[in-house]
């Protein structure tokens, strides 16, 4: 395939049936020259470590027009400014998110012919550049508390013919403008930050994802000021916002304490280890009780599983499988936690995730569950 036309169509193809309305716009935006580079997992690296990637010359479109989130940072190394031998180690900072869910997220956010919308994120500038050919350019603002992701997205855009306004500022803090019928962040945000609240028109709406969890949202702001949805059925998981080039370090000295220390308390196992990856809404429901708690897990050669939770404080709790036994320290019990949600969740009959809905207001910026069983405060 020698043509990224023909590849961009056939990603078009992929991801729009339920969004069709965007099927133009993806077909028509040149993603390999938002993203010349990227970064994958190195398999079976130990410490856990990224390796530089451009397109192959035999298949020069095949990942860059698959329905694939494209990572192109990774700490403070953008993939632009590194070297092949480069085998940074952090967390990933910023991404060309999958085509697929940006056009879900887009879908929801349905804007109009005349709407101004905010693209919070600009990250490669891919969802701008859907927008801006949707819309028109001047309709659409893209943030980024990046400069160097804010200034290379706008000269890449401006090379096909896009030229949104863009932008660098903080998400959480103030806004380019007070007056958009959109809002839609591919980063993740707890609480939703007032400034967008106040900067949406009544009727407009926000699509977003909860930090820390796999939630994501869509609201409209009504007459009375208060901006109320639903959480959608399918998981979403964007990067946090952050104030600074990287995140904060992960929790390896809490680990190394909790790997396999007795703790100052033990006690069994009370049912089933969970699965806090797979069961993605029980880790939902557990992060917004008990923000920030690190999950970590292993399984042994025999099946047995360790699952472990850190927090920053130096509290932690491991969970062993084959002793059924629980080891927690340090100011809190975060195993405690856990089970208290879990036993919550189970009495109120396992809702699903998707029947929460939201209440955004200046006083109010809850998720609310069925029957008004369960409020949580983001």
């Amino acid at each position: 395939m020698t043509d990224w036309t023909e590849a961009a169509r056939k990603l078009a193809d992929e991801v729009t049936p339920a969004g069709p309305e965007w099927h133009d716009s993806v077909s028509s935006t040149p993603r390999h020259q938002l993203v010349p580079r990227w970064w994958e997992p190195i398999p079976d690296s130990y410490p856990f470590a990224w390796g530089l990637r451009s397109p192959q010359p035999d298949q020069p479109w095949a990942e860059v027009y698959a329905d694939e989130t494209l990572v192109t940072r990774v700490g403070s190394l953008h993939a632009d400014g590194a070297d092949l031998s480069d085998r940074p180690m952090g967390l990933p900072t910023s991404s060309s998110t999958l085509p697929g869910l940006i056009v879900r997220m887009l879908h929801l956010l349905d804007p109009h012919e005349h709407d101004r919308v905010l693209d919070v994120g600009t990250g490669s500038g891919y969802s701008a550049a859907l927008l801006a050919h949707l819309l028109d350019d001047k309709q659409v603002t893209s943030i980024d508390v990046d400069p160097y992701l804010v200034d290379i997205a706008r000269e890449r855009l401006a090379n096909f013919g896009r030229t949104p306004h863009l932008e660098v500022a903080d998400a959480t803090g103030s806004l380019p403008d007070t007056d958009y019928d959109r809002i839609i962040a591919t980063v993740s945000v707890r609480p939703i930050p007032p400034t967008w609240l106040e900067a949406l028109r009544p009727g407009g709406k926000i699509v977003t994802t909860i930090t820390g969890t796999s939630l994501l949202i869509d609201a409209e702001k009504h007459t009375d000021g208060i901006t109320r949805g639903h959480v959608q059925p399918d998981p979403a998981t964007f990067m946090r916002t952050r104030h600074e080039t990287d995140y904060p370090a992960r929790l390896d000295h809490v680990f190394n304490a909790a790997r396999d220390q007795p703790g100052d308390e033990t006690r069994q196992l009370a049912g089933p280890l969970p699965d806090l990856w797979d069961d993605w809404q029980l880790r939902c429901l557990y992060e917004l009780d008990t923000p920030d708690i690190e999950n970590r897990s292993a399984t042994r050669d025999d099946g047995s599983q360790l699952l472990w939770l850190l927090a920053d404080d130096g509290s932690w709790a491991r969970a062993d499988s084959e002793t059924k036994t629980i080891h927690q320290t340090g100011p809190r019990r975060l195993w405690d936690d856990l089970e208290r949600v879990q036993a919550q969740w189970t009495a109120a009959a396992n809702f699903p995730l998707h029947n929460l809905t939201v209440e955004l207001g200046p006083d109010r910026n809850v998720l609310i569950g069925p029957d008004d069983n369960w409020t949580i405060n983001l």
